[in-house]
């Protein structure tokens, strides 16, 4: 059963450029560090164009099942880029606007 890790979040206004950058960072890792997304089926990132919150983002990871899931989500833990990355995007976020959330595949 195919699973999504759905990660929804405002960027602060004034740091917009800044995400942009640590974003790229992030897909360049994911390229240079292809072990540790080998569980990973897709990545994709979306912007609010219309409606929602103004600077509202949602990052999609898809898994196969929950255990790939989980298997990558120590793995990433583990990882002193992800440690970094994940307080530098936070310092980015609009306080109490983050949701991750578990979706799973209905058809």
């Amino acid at each position: 059963m195919t699973i999504f890790w759905v990660d929804s979040y405002v960027i602060k206004p004034d740091r917009l450029s800044e995400f942009t950058e640590v974003l790229r960072r992030f897909k360049a890792w994911m390229k240079e560090q292809p072990d540790m997304f080998k569980e990973v089926k897709s990545y994709k990132v979306f912007s609010h164009m219309l409606g929602g919150r103004w600077g509202g983002y949602v990052e999609m990871f898809e898994f196969e099942n929950l255990t790939e899931f989980e298997k990558w989500k120590n793995k990433i833990a583990q990882s002193e880029f992800a440690k970094t990355h994940l307080a530098e995007s936070a310092s980015l976020t609009v306080p109490s606007s983050e949701s991750l959330e578990i979706w799973n595949s209905v058809t």
